[in-house]
């Protein structure tokens, strides 16, 4: 069986109870989650050996993040315990026509203090086969890129496929800082995860004839975002995630895969929200799996999509659903009736 390695930080994720807003708050939901955890998750879910790296503070806290992971199957044998505190997050689902709200409390955390020497990266890859990390981990603290160099050295030297959702957050960090700290990383990434967005924010590149707030989508945009990262890094695939924004409650999802070559799109899903915190998270997990099960190009981006269809149906981050569940949808089971 394969086994992936993701690194990242994991939080405390508090929201108010269904739709209400922060300020209407009198008691918040708490569950732990953090992009490259996610990933792990969905992984797990798969049958995949996977293990989350971190580090978390040694008190009940940091061990009831520990816990949420070991729940569903991640290895956390690699996870660090140290350092002042877990990062949290607050999340306000939107509805209609008010939009979601993410706000971070996350500086100085425990990950986003811990330094290079912390981290046996031959030790950890030994055995493994793929090492997942995000654009979010190296914009955490000054150190956090330096770890995240070693951490892609140290992979490729070991023979691992690399992948890294671009994951641009202007919260974190200026484009500037992004851009000159993925352009470091970037040479060590085989398949590179990506929206329209990212890619614009991050390395300027921009899709042409595309506008996602109006829901409008150019697939030769999309294309040519693809093709201009492949180039630039010499990435083995690009993934881009193509979401029309009908409204908070309401979008139109799909995704494309690009060889270095040829462009395969999924079929286009009209969603429902239920959350949508985590979507991206649980896009990358699936395309993982697909392309170490070796799926061809085309059902790789069908199982991709279809996972992330189903990921936004499902409250909190984890994307808790089967192999056989998106495979149902991928092939075209799209009613939702009642299973019995």
């Amino acid at each position: 069986m394969p086994k992936i390695i993701t690194f990242g930080e994991i939080m405390m994720r508090l929201n108010p109870e269904g739709y209400r807003r922060i300020v209407q708050a009198d008691r918040f939901e708490t569950s732990y989650a953090g992009g490259e955890a996610n990933v792990a998750v969905s992984l797990v879910q798969y049958g995949m050996d996977t293990a989350f790296v971190s580090k978390v503070p040694a008190h009940e806290i940091g061990q009831a993040a520990v816990n949420a992971l070991r729940r569903y199957g991640v290895d956390t044998a690699y996870m660090l315990r140290g350092g002042p505190r877990l990062g949290t997050y607050y999340v306000e689902k939107g509805a209609s026509q008010r939009p979601s709200k993410v706000i971070y409390d996350r500086a100085g955390s425990s990950i986003a203090l811990a330094k290079s020497a912390e981290f046996d990266w031959p030790t950890i890859f030994n055995g493994a086969d793929w090492f997942h990390f995000t654009g979010i981990t190296p914009a955490l603290s000054e150190t956090l890129p330096v770890i995240c160099l070693e951490a892609v050295q140290a992979a490729k030297s070991a023979g691992l496929t690399v992948s890294c959702d671009l994951n641009y957050r202007n919260k974190l960090w200026s484009r500037e800082e992004a851009r000159t700290v993925m352009e470091t990383l970037m040479p060590y990434v085989d398949i590179c995860i990506a929206n329209e967005e990212d890619a614009a924010d991050v390395f300027g590149i921009h899709a042409e004839n595309t506008d996602v707030d109006s829901g409008k989508l150019s697939h030769e945009g999309y294309i040519s975002v693809a093709r201009q990262l492949s180039e630039r890094f010499k990435c083995r695939a690009v993934a881009i995630t193509l979401r029309g924004s009908i409204s908070a409650s309401e979008n139109n999802w799909a995704a494309m895969l690009y060889n270095g070559k040829q462009a395969f799109f999924s079929q286009q899903y009209r969603v429902h929200i239920v959350d949508r915190v985590g979507g991206g998270d649980s896009f990358g997990g699936a395309l993982i799996y697909a392309l170490l099960s070796q799926y061809d190009n085309q059902k790789a981006i069908d199982f991709a999509a279809a996972a992330s269809c189903l990921k936004h149906s499902i409250e909190q981050d984890f994307n808790l659903v089967s192999v056989a569940e998106v495979e149902s949808l991928a092939t075209g089971n799209t009613s939702g009736r009642v299973q019995r």
